[in-house]
């Protein structure tokens, strides 16, 4: 092999894309286990909200952002994720340096699955519709935890069939490749704008928080008036 085609370890995903990656689990895992709690609620809210502001940002980083992090590097059509989730199958997947068909396509049912779960949230929380909002908002949600339940077993297949940790590689960043197949910048210091945005907004998000009920049951501020508003569906 030439310097040009040995295969050594290269950056792939960027700093951006990796602290998305684990703030997305994070808010959506939180979100989800506190669903049902009217104590939690405003954790549920703010991750919610959190999730719709990652979505946002991931959409313009998948447009102008870096080689492997833009949708046209890794979004395929229905015949290449059959063919590789036939190769899967087979126990002989082709290598992709940034994501295989089958993770693009879980990729962007997590976004749409998202934006669908932050838009029924927002309108539920604002006593906007009816209560078959309430409904899609858990349905969507029970979707999008099949999906990510789908995707975790494909990493897992896929890292044992090529012999490649990809969850760590989604902290380090790096995969096994080509040098000319990787890219330059890692990003950081968008990755650590991202990083005070959120914790700042959760930081506000906690000082606005309500007081907690008197001796007499009575809550102190209208915002906890929202465990009132038709959510004992749970959403």
């Amino acid at each position: 092999m030439t310097e040009s085609t040995a295969k050594t370890k290269i950056l792939v995903w960027d700093a951006p894309v990796r602290v998305f990656h684990w703030l997305m689990v994070l808010s959506f895992a939180g979100a989800y286990l506190t669903a049902e709690s009217e104590r939690w609620r405003l954790v549920h809210v703010t991750l919610g909200y959190t999730l719709g502001g990652l979505v946002a940002f991931r959409i313009l980083w998948g447009l102008m952002g870096t080689r492997h992090a833009r949708f046209v590097s890794f979004v395929r059509g229905p015949a290449a994720v059959i063919r590789y989730v036939r190769a899967m199958l087979a126990g002989e997947p082709g290598h992709h340096v940034g994501h295989n068909p089958a993770g693009a396509l879980a990729i962007v049912l997590l976004l749409l699955s998202s934006i669908a779960i932050v838009t029924t949230g927002w309108a539920v929380y604002n006593d906007v519709g009816g209560d078959w909002l309430g409904d899609l908002h858990e349905g969507a949600a029970n979707f999008m935890l099949f999906v990510v339940a789908v995707h975790v077993a494909g990493v897992a297949v896929a890292s044992w069939l090529h012999r490649e940790n990809l969850v760590r590689a989604m902290v380090t960043g790096k995969k096994e490749g080509t040098p000319d197949t990787g890219i330059r910048r890692a990003w950081r210091p968008l990755a650590l704008v991202m990083l005070v945005a959120v914790l700042g907004f959760w930081w506000l998000q906690w000082q606005s928080a309500p007081p907690p009920q008197t001796s007499g049951g009575e809550m102190m501020s209208d915002k906890t008036q929202y465990s009132s508003r038709g959510h004992d569906d749970g959403d």
